[in-house]
């Protein structure tokens, strides 16, 4: 009964979101058209959807083994958490989350209009229904999770033992997808404002809203992921520039690009930068999408392989070619829009170019050693490999440039800054830079990328912290949520490029092979061997080190690293024990036991400033989540939005002589 509950619910939700593409498209075409109808029908689409995942979720929590996703993904002795969050640990669930996520978008999208484009929002609306078309289409026939299996089964394995070790399960997909699919939004005003012709021309205006929404989540997302894969993994990371890391990690590039394209004076009428950006988000997240679900990279974050690779690569074709087409046919620029604008060398427009330049190279290189092996593949047929050395090499060095144009920014203003302004403006700044240059010096020998980091990041905060002071000052200690909010998010980036580039130049690791009693040190921190515990359980078999750890010859804790054998899967899962602290995170891995349990293998890394990667990155979450809740007080004040009500508007008035 779930399972055809769930399956019906899924053909609804097909039929609501043909209607709904219909019937927006019907009210775009003729403006006069009720828009009642549109919107229950895309209301109708997330009943649908929320009435699938909620069979999903009931049979997993009844341990319906009938059916072919549970058999395959629940089990009895997964506790209530894990089986909750089971839905989105394999392919077929993951796509009812994404459908549920992206329904309740165009379900919040169909009751804001904004007042000064109505003639936007239903093309809009019927850009994201299309897309709740095709998704609908691909979970109902091609990765139905209600198809029952036989012979049923007494017990299912469980999900991957990797995908229930943490609690972040539950929130980092959801988190991720809610940015991924969010950026459909924009993506749809975008092609709204070419479709829409001269009426258009106010798109981004709402874009950038739901823009700020989709980046916030999808940055707490990819933050998120980032600790989880520190915590669980056991390899001392958080990044590994992983293909599926990387599929999430451009389309955010992108984003934040838009974001700052909308910031240039004349960006949107003059150029094509936005309506390129925001196209290319969405198209990077079904890129995304892609990699994730085809089975064609090698990752621990991709789903195994399925069927679904062609159809999703064909659906990324045809809006790809769409929008290209689509931008070729609608976009006008002014007749002078090639002739650059006499911008000075030292303002905020040109240093807003060349963020934009840097954030699209860096999302083009990523891409790039990304696609790469996959090509070469395809057209050698021979197997290649990119790794971490060369997104260091490429990546890294535009960073550091980009985080120098962060910290420069705020000092220029929009007309032009004298150089002899901008010196004084910078001192300050330049001091903070040179005290955190000496700051690697106190550690060890640093190199010049390490230092650049340092300097560029205290640089940044720097600069864009005396930009804020000015700005309260100026306005008598009163600033707006989107001022304090951009300032705290580029502080973050700042404080993430430190963390980062001290954990990746200062860590030390160790490992040997322990007896009771026996130590290992590295970089002034000591792990003792305390004792070996084995326990079992219906999950599987449990070995852990109990772990004395401390300074020097002075164990002051403890640590339990495990190793944990999942029968079900065949499985061994290695779960680190992590010391945080400040400047420094004793980190602790049990590799192995010897089979009479006298002995492991034990893996100490001491990882220096991990601390400013979570707190730089929590930062920017708050400062995108203040930019957006900025854009709330302004949209009420000036009755930018409005509710689309379903009546006749009263007829403009008439002039003499007939003129309106």
């Amino acid at each position: 009964m779930t399972g055809q509950v769930g399956s019906v619910a899924l053909g609804a939700g097909l039929a609501a979101s043909v209607a709904a593409t219909l019937l927006w498209l019907r009210r775009a075409l003729a403006p006069d058209a009720p828009v009642r109808p549109a919107r229950l029908a895309t209301a109708a689409a997330l009943v649908a959807a929320v009435l699938a995942c909620g069979a999903a979720e009931w049979a997993l929590l009844r341990h319906d083994f009938s059916l072919r996703f549970v058999a395959e993904h629940g089990g009895r002795h997964v506790p209530v958490y894990y089986t909750v969050t089971s839905l989105w640990s394999a392919l077929d669930g993951s796509l009812l989350l994404w459908l549920l996520i992206l329904t309740g978008y165009a379900g919040l999208l169909a009751r804001t209009v904004p007042a000064d484009g109505r003639r936007l929002h239903p093309w809009a609306m019927a850009v994201v229904s299309v897309v709740a078309v095709f998704f609908f289409a691909l979970s109902h026939f091609a990765a139905n999770p209600f198809h029952p299996v036989a012979p049923v089964p007494a017990d299912g394995p469980g999900p991957n033992p990797l995908l229930r070790t943490h609690p972040a399960m539950g929130l980092h997909p959801p988190l991720l997808y809610a940015g991924y699919v969010g950026l459909v939004v924009p993506f749809g005003y975008a092609l709204a404002g070419l479709l829409a012709g001269p009426a258009g021309r106010r798109w981004a205006v709402p874009a950038r809203r739901w823009t700020l929404l989709a980046w916030t989540l999808l940055t707490a997302g990819i933050l998120l992921g980032a600790w989880w894969s520190y915590a669980v993994l056991g390899w001392g990371g958080y990044w590994a520039w992983d293909p599926v890391e990387n599929a999430s990690l451009v389309p955010w590039l992108t984003a934040t690009a838009f974001l700052h394209a909308l910031r240039r004076p004349g960006a949107v009428d003059r150029t094509g930068w936005p309506v390129g950006l925001a196209c290319a988000s969405f198209l990077l997240v079904l890129l995304g999408t892609f990699l994730t679900r085809s089975g064609m990279v090698a990752s621990v974050h991709a789903f195994t392989a399925s069927p679904l690779g062609p159809v999703l690569l064909g659906f990324l074709l045809v809006t790809a070619v769409g929008t290209v087409l689509l931008i070729g046919w609608r976009l006008r620029l002014p007749a002078d829009s090639d002739t650059p604008r006499a911008e000075p060398l030292l303002s905020r427009p040109t240093a807003l170019l060349g963020t934009l330049i840097l954030l699209t190279t860096i999302a083009a290189v990523v891409l790039a050693g990304t696609l790469f092996p996959l090509l070469a593949e395809a057209v050698s047929g021979t197997t290649a490999a990119v790794g971490p050395g060369y997104f260091h090499r490429t990546v890294v060095p535009l960073a550091i440039v980009l985080l120098g144009l962060v910290g420069l920014a705020p000092l220029l203003s929009r007309a032009g800054t004298s150089p002899g302004e901008l010196a004084g403006r910078a001192a300050a700044p330049a001091g903070v830079a040179l005290a955190a240059v000496a700051v690697p010096g106190l550690l060890s020998r640093p190199g010049p990328t390490v230092l650049a980091a340092f300097g560029c990041a205290g640089f940044a905060l720097a600069s864009t912290a005396a930009d804020l002071w000015r700005r309260l000052r100026a306005s008598g200690r009163r600033a707006g949520w989107s001022r304090i909010g951009t300032a705290l998010a580029h502080a973050g980036i700042a404080l993430v490029a430190v963390g980062a580039a001290a954990s990746a130049a200062y860590t030390v690791s160790v490992e040997r092979e322990l007896a009771v009693g026996e130590s290992l040190t590295a970089s002034g921190a000591t792990v003792r061997l305390a004792a070996i515990e084995r326990t079992g359980d219906d999950a599987g078999m449990r070995v852990r080190a109990r772990l004395a750890v401390g300074p020097s010859g002075r164990p002051t804790g403890t640590a339990a690293p495990e190793l944990t054998y999942h029968p079900g899967h065949d499985l061994t899962v290695s779960v680190p024990a992590i010391r945080p602290g400040l400047l420094r995170d004793t980190y602790t891995t049990l590799l192995a036991v010897s089979a009479d349990g006298r002995t492991a293998t034990v893996r100490l890394a001491v990882n220096r400033m991990v601390s400013l990667v979570w707190a730089g990155g929590a930062l920017t979450v708050l400062g995108g989540a203040l930019v957006l809740a900025g854009t709330v007080p302004r949209r009420a004040r000036r009755g930018r939005i409005r509710r689309d009500r379903d009546r006749p508007r009263p007829a403009a008035p008439v002039a003499p002589g007939g003129a309106r």
